[in-house]
């Protein structure tokens, strides 16, 4: 099928001629007449497969021009990266339409935000919080919305915007067209949807957790982050093909740490994103790495949401992903647009609980690598690494037991140190020769 089959309307047409798009992936060829029926739809696809295309072509198809304040349009993804590529496709694809369209996200100025909301637009790709910011200022009203659409809502709930999403749902007209994209499906989706959507139609090109099939996928056991360290050395070094590299680890100081070490191992090659860094840092960063200036992006999962990069010659997952939807997101950074990937997986003795979590829900289990004679296993261990001991020993001086009970004690006399051994009470002691309890009168 083509473009044309769509019904897609001429100007649409003449932009994704211009990108040199002809044919739709198949979650763009099953959504558009869905989403243009007006139906709810749940979308089911993995990154990489053309699922921003697949509701903006029909939402743009269907929506003509207003100069209406208020957006008709309202798109939430989970970070800033991807806000600001689904405004890049918008413009991309708005090429000969006249249409407005706005993005907003925290980590900036929100005068400045405020003002492009107050100036108006018809289309609004925001995340949680800041939507939920100028929702209280009042300068951005949502009562006009139209089209609901939320993307990679699976990494949303996972980062704990479920409260912002309850909020501003709670808010929307009912009467709109709820569209939602997904690269998996769980209980906390479903619970959304029951509440919020009106018998939604599932549109699901593979099933959900299925990696993408040109993905090759290896994996390392590797005893520790130093040998770790070591074999990401090993690989660069000796493999061209590692030549547009994404490492991902789990936490913004390993991100750092793990840069500081290999920028002195292999200079001038290295690059990290993650949220500590500032907006313009990051734009930044990808921008190097786009253009190749990069061979190697160090990332964490929530700064690596929604990126899109052409031509990531690998993943490598440095630290296997606690979460294994998060694996599925990951490795689909490579293998996009019909071409080739792969994902390699350095797995320690910890993480294989979270491998076998990870192969259980694809069905499917890695392939596994020899650990090569080259590279050092080494015996340094991280504080981290380290075992805790089960017991940890009380270093706190023993107070001598006059200066517990204070100053106010004394040491009982003798005669009151007797014990009660349990022989006849004070009744019993009292009693007389007929066994009547003796009274005593006062006086």
């Amino acid at each position: 099928m083509t473009f044309e089959e769509l019904n897609i309307s001429k100007p649409l047409l003449n932009a994704l001629t211009d990108l040199e798009y002809f044919q739709p992936t198949p979650i763009q060829e099953k959504a558009f007449p869905v989403i243009m029926s007006g139906k709810d739809v749940v979308g089911i696809a993995q990154t990489g497969t053309g699922k921003t295309f697949a509701y903006l072509l029909p939402i743009l198809r269907q929506l003509t021009y207003s100069n209406q304040k208020f957006p008709r349009v309202l798109i939430v993804v989970p970070t800033r990266e991807l806000v600001l590529q689904i405004v890049a496709e918008i413009k991309k694809l708005t090429t000969y339409v006249n249409l407005r369209y706005q993005g907003i996200y925290g980590g900036t100025n929100i005068k400045t935000q405020k003002q492009l909301v107050y100036d108006g637009t018809d289309i609004l790709v925001a995340t949680p919080g800041r939507l939920t910011d100028l929702t209280l200022t009042g300068i951005l009203r949502l009562k006009d919305i139209q089209k609901l659409v939320i993307d990679e809502v699976d990494q949303l709930l996972g980062l704990g915007f479920r409260q912002q999403l309850n909020t501003f749902l709670e808010t929307l007209p009912t009467k709109r067209q709820n569209i939602l994209f997904s690269a998996t499906m769980n209980e906390e989706i479903e619970g959304l949807l029951s509440r919020y959507f009106n018998d939604p139609l599932k549109i699901e090109v593979a099933a959900h957790g299925t990696p993408l099939e040109k993905i090759i996928q290896k994996a390392y056991h590797v005893p520790n982050y130093n040998t770790k360290v070591n074999l990401l050395e090993y690989l660069l070094k000796t493999d061209a093909e590692l030549s547009k590299v994404l490492v991902f680890v789990n936490s913004k100081k390993l991100a750092d740490k793990l840069l500081d070490q290999m920028n002195t191992l292999i200079p001038d090659s290295f690059g990290v994103i993650h949220s500590g860094k500032s907006q313009t840092q990051r734009i930044n960063i990808l921008k190097q790495f786009k253009e190749g200036n990069l061979r190697v992006l160090i990332a964490t999962d929530i700064a690596a949401r929604g990126l899109d990069i052409s031509d990531v010659t690998h993943v490598i997952n440095f630290e296997t992903p606690e979460v294994p939807e998060d694996y599925i997101h990951r490795i689909g950074r490579t293998g996009r647009a019909n071409k080739d990937g792969i994902a390699i997986t350095f797995i320690n003795e910890p993480e294989q609980e979270h491998q076998a979590a990870i192969e259980l829900m694809m069905n499917k289990a890695m392939e596994y690598e020899t650990l090569p004679e080259e590279v050092v296993v080494s015996k340094v261990l991280t504080d981290e690494e380290k075992e805790k001991p089960k017991f940890e020993k009380i270093y706190i001086k023993k107070k001598p037991e006059k200066e517990i009970r204070g100053a106010a004690f004394h040491e009982k006399k003798e005669k009151n140190k007797k014990v009660n051994l349990g022989g006849p009470g004070q009744k019993e002691r009292m009693k007389g020769k007929e066994g009547k309890i003796r009274t005593f009168r006062r006086g």
